[in-house]
């Protein structure tokens, strides 16, 4: 009975992966539940899985509006895991066109968000009607704040401690002496005085101060975004994490983004949702104008890091690029270059470009969201990245 079961259930599994058309030797039909994830899978993906071309076949299958659409938004999160939900969704995007319908309330209220449904909706820009925008704002920061759920502690613990140790002078004034690590860190140099019943005395070999303002020294941190169409769920992340680095005090954050004009958000960065919907996905790209940006509001080098976020693709004056920022790592300024910052997966990028910021002592390579608080952190205590393999 046991091997049967296990039969009749392999069956199951080709019969949904193969759909209707390539599914004749399972001899395996399909009923109730099975049946309607069937459907599902059959109006975007067509009869005859893996593949699934024939696209009018597959586009009847959901039809071209809003309701229809919904309701089979609405099928698939009764049937699969959010994450399989999440797959076919960005499916249909791409493969039926369904952009459009997401200016529709009731295709908006039906979908399960994640970072590229953002993405897709920033594209969409001034094309959103009014009565779709709140709607949109409202998914949008429910991805912002998942992400920020899962991001912010960590970011801010990791941070905090290349803070600390940034701030520590090994030879302070005796003003500046921090007597509580000092003594911590001297304790093996204890040394018992005679005739005072085991009370004894700290020989403080290593003297550990605060930094120049006290317990935190203050770093400036510029994020420099493409906001080009194929970097927007790097622009996602790059809001949030904006947004926790401008909640940490010790830390004074800039966030930049840029196509063939700059912008700056900084005043925005107190909300993510604000910052997104003051981005413009798409269009072309100019890393020199927003580098020189950048340059121009840096007063304090040795103490700022510049993190530019693109996949290297320039558009505009491409030598002078490389030049400005070989400037402004030899005024002392902490230079990173991110092609992605996403969990995307390896990203389509300008290897010239990237080779010649390796060349300048930049690597330049694809960050995840939960790499990026070591790499900032690193850049904060002037160490060597953490380089994932990959790296340029």
């Amino acid at each position: 009975m046991a091997a049967a079961s296990q039969e009749h259930e392999r069956l199951r599994r080709w019969r949904l992966v193969l759909g209707a058309d390539g599914a004749e030797g399972t001899g395996h039909p399909l009923t109730g539940r099975d049946a309607a994830m069937d459907g599902a899978l059959t109006s975007l993906y067509g009869g005859g899985r893996p593949g699934g071309r024939g696209g009018s076949e597959r586009s009847a299958g959901l039809g071209a509006s809003a309701p229809s659409a919904a309701r089979w938004l609405g099928d698939i999160r009764t049937y699969f895991p959010v994450p399989v939900v999440q797959v076919m969704q960005r499916d249909a995007i791409d493969r039926l066109g369904l952009s459009a319908l997401l200016l529709e309330p009731e295709m908006l209220e039906a979908v399960e968000p994640d970072v590229h449904l953002v993405g897709t909706l920033l594209s969409l820009g001034k094309a959103m009607p009014e009565t779709t925008r709140e709607t949109a704002r409202a998914v949008v920061r429910k991805v912002t704040e998942d992400l920020e759920r899962r991001l912010a502690a960590r970011t801010r613990a990791v941070l905090t401690g290349a803070l600390d140790r940034s701030a520590r002078t090994r030879r302070p004034r005796r003003p500046d002496i921090d007597w509580d690590r000092t003594i911590r860190a001297n304790l093996k140099n204890y040394v018992p005085l005679p005739g005072r019943g085991g009370a004894g005395t700290v020989i403080p070999e290593r003297l550990i101060g605060f930094g120049r303002s006290g317990r935190s020294v203050e770093k400036e941190v510029i994020l420099c975004v493409d906001q080009s169409g194929s970097m927007a769920s790097s622009v996602v992340h790059a809001s949030v994490f904006g947004a926790v680095l401008a909640s940490m005090r010790s830390l004074a954050t800039r966030l930049v983004v840029f196509d063939t004009s700059v912008v700056d958000l900084t005043d925005q960065l107190d909300d993510p949702v604000d910052v997104l919907f003051g981005t413009r996905l798409g269009g072309g790209t100019d890393i020199n104008r927003a580098l020189a940006y950048c340059q121009s509001r840096i007063t304090r080098p040795a103490d700022t890091v510049v993190v530019l976020i693109s996949d290297l693709h320039e558009g505009g004056i491409k030598d002078e690029m490389v030049r400005r920022a070989a400037a402004m790592k030899a005024s002392g300024v902490q230079f990173v270059a991110l092609l992605a910052l996403s969990d995307d997966g390896a990203p389509s990028y300008d290897h010239e470009h990237a080779a010649a910021m390796g060349a300048l002592g930049v690597p330049a390579f694809a960050c995840t969201p939960d790499l990026f608080p070591e790499v900032m952190a690193a850049a904060i205590a002037r160490r060597p990245l953490p380089v994932p393999d990959g790296g340029v």
